[in-house]
């Protein structure tokens, strides 16, 4: 063999190996960089199509592949969270952070996570780093305050409200709260300082030194308080707020009669808004019972402030409201609602109250004259409908009852209130068979159900329909029994399953339940008494039934085949 071409065969193949090592890496890293793009393209789009396991599966090998990947650290941590593994979650939140540092979301959401474990030190020292790097976020700096105050820091709870003041300039909002803080802290030199501060940056906007004069009457200081006040109102003699902080300080001062004309100036004022005579009349109500109501009084303010055509019905609201308080004739308080009506006529409130206080009196065309036009300023309203339809079937004005009660399921909606619908359908049930109209009273009562099925007027009502039928008996008796397991005692609802149990050929258990009707009767209508001598008669117990059968007609139960039953001592089937 020739030596020295073997010598440079092996020397050819040393730097060819030389060159492929030399080569490895790149080829390496590449390879890693594709299978990492594989795996982390792939986590996304299986979790834009909703494949979560996958997802999590895919960037959990990326991760593996490419440990400094800060954006699958940060994708990680959501899934971790969901998955309730908090402490996984924070590794990979701090590990994105620490992997890109510069990333402001990824810091964010690293400091909201501190905070939901209650780990405010944390959190402080991570949206402090995300403040230092962005000096104009205001955000930054409420999330800091409310840091620092969770962990009662007051300094740099003062601090942080400083930054906000050289960020924002000052304002009533940042003052009012290094206010509370130096309250809190004792610091009261401290806070009538960053009044007087705020008083003369803004000098014209008065309301600020107004502001000063009631921190000044608050911590027993009346004369500088009083100063303040005049000083406005001599720029301002109808600044409002002012007024009512002289108000105070009269009052304070046990000043009566000056209050009492500041008082009436103020609620008879045109320019005075309503929002601000409420809230005085109120406060005048409250000072009025502490010392023992003087209702007199209170109702010349009223007449003083209603002298004024009214905008809304709130004062005249508000004084129904005084008088019942007080306990006024009910009469005279409807007439008030009547006022607010005419004021505001798509008041519900107005109206309803107007409703329940003159339903008692049973003054059925009243209620129909209220609820009309309610129906076209409040058409959504169902009530207005419910109680129209209600009066009308009370005046057994059974058409115009079914006519606005179809107006008013019209208005049904999915949140409409359960109970009203239902006794809508309920109603509508009772009149249509009334009518004769079994199977549209069947399906309203179907309906009635569907939105509350423990409606026990309407179970009682429907299952004595459909057993004086004869139809469906199975399914009458189930709702009767409902009945009478939610109210053993309810003797229209023992009659009812009692019958049913008759109708079935039950004697003896219907003579156990019209027993216990009877009990819990006291005046038992002739219907009951006719039922109770049917029950009877089929049990054998004629001479009880014929006893029976006699306390029917007396009640007005006169029928012929009663006075038959009677006359040959026997059940006679109608």
């Amino acid at each position: 063999m020739n030596l020295k071409r073997y010598k440079d065969i092996i020397l050819v193949c040393v730097m060819m190996l030389l060159a492929m090592t030399v080569a490895l890496p790149s080829v390496a890293q590449d390879n890693k960089e594709r299978r990492f793009n594989y795996f982390f393209l792939e986590a996304v789009r299986q979790q834009n199509k909703g494949n979560y396991t996958a997802a999590f599966d895919l960037l959990r090998h990326a991760k593996e592949i490419k440990p400094e990947a800060a954006e699958v650290s940060y994708m990680l941590s959501g899934y971790y969270m969901d998955l309730k593994n908090d402490s996984m979650a924070r590794i990979c939140f701090e590990d994105a952070v620490k992997l890109n540092p510069d990333n402001t979301t990824y810091r964010e959401r690293l400091g909201r996570f501190y905070i939901v474990q209650s780990q405010y030190d944390k959190a402080i020292e991570t949206y402090e780093n995300l403040y230092a790097g962005n000096k104009e976020r205001e955000d930054v700096l409420q999330v800091l305050y409310r840091l620092y105050r969770q962990v009662v820091d007051y300094p740099k709870m003062i601090e942080t409200l400083n930054r906000m003041e050289e960020l924002e300039g000052a304002s009533e909002d940042i003052t009012l709260t290094k206010m509370q803080v130096y309250e809190q802290q004792g610091e009261k030199s401290k806070v009538q300082k960053e009044l007087r501060d705020l008083v003369e940056k803004h000098p014209y906007e008065l309301n600020y030194r107004v502001m000063l004069g009631n921190w000044l009457l608050q911590n027993d200081k009346p004369e500088a308080a009083l100063k303040e006040y005049k000083q406005v109102l001599n720029e301002d003699p109808d600044n409002v707020t002012a007024q009512m902080s002289m108000l105070d300080y009269y009052n304070m001062k046990g000043e009566t009669d000056k209050g009492d004309e500041l008082l009436n100036r103020l609620l008879s004022a045109k320019d005075t808004d309503v929002d601000t005579k409420i809230e005085l009349l109120s406060q005048a109500i409250k000072n009025s019972e502490e010392k023992g109501g003087d209702s007199i009084k209170i109702m010349r303010l009223f007449d003083s402030v209603l002298a004024i055509p009214q905008k809304d019905s709130n004062i005249l609201m508000l004084k129904a409201a005084y008088m019942a308080l007080k306990k006024a004739p009910q009469d005279s308080i409807n007439a008030i609602y009547d006022k607010a009506i005419a004021v505001e006529p798509d008041n519900v409130r107005a109206r309803f109250l107007l409703i329940q206080a003159i339903w008692d009196k049973q003054d059925y065309d009243k209620v129909i004259e209220i609820c009309r036009p309610a129906q076209q300023y409040n058409p959504d309203e169902m009530a207005f409908y419910y109680f129209q339809g209600l009066a009308h079937f009370q005046k057994d004005e059974k058409d115009e009852a079914l006519e606005t009660f179809e107006k008013g399921v019209a208005q049904i909606k999915p949140d409409s209130d359960p109970a009203i619908v239902s006794d809508f359908y309920a109603i509508m049930g009772d009149i249509l068979h009334d009518k004769g109209l079994d199977e549209k009273a069947y399906e309203a009562y179907e309906k009635c159900l569907q939105w509350k099925e423990d409606n026990y007027g309407a179970l009682n009502n429907y299952a004595y329909y459909l057993c004086t039928t004869g139809k469906e008996l199975g399914k009458a008796e189930q709702m009767s029994y409902k009945t009478i397991k939610a109210e053993p005692a309810n003797a229209t609802f023992l009659d009812t399953y009692a019958w049913i149990l008759f109708v079935q050929g039950r004697f003896e258990d219907a003579k156990i339940y019209i027993d216990e009707t009877l009990k819990n009767d006291s005046v038992p209508s002739g219907v009951v008494l006719e039922h109770a001598g049917d029950i009877y008669a089929q049990t054998g117990n004629m001479d009880k039934a014929v006893d029976y059968w006699q306390q029917a007609v007396e009640k007005g139960n006169d029928s012929a085949v009663l006075q038959r039953k009677i006359k040959l001592r026997k059940y006679i089937k109608e």
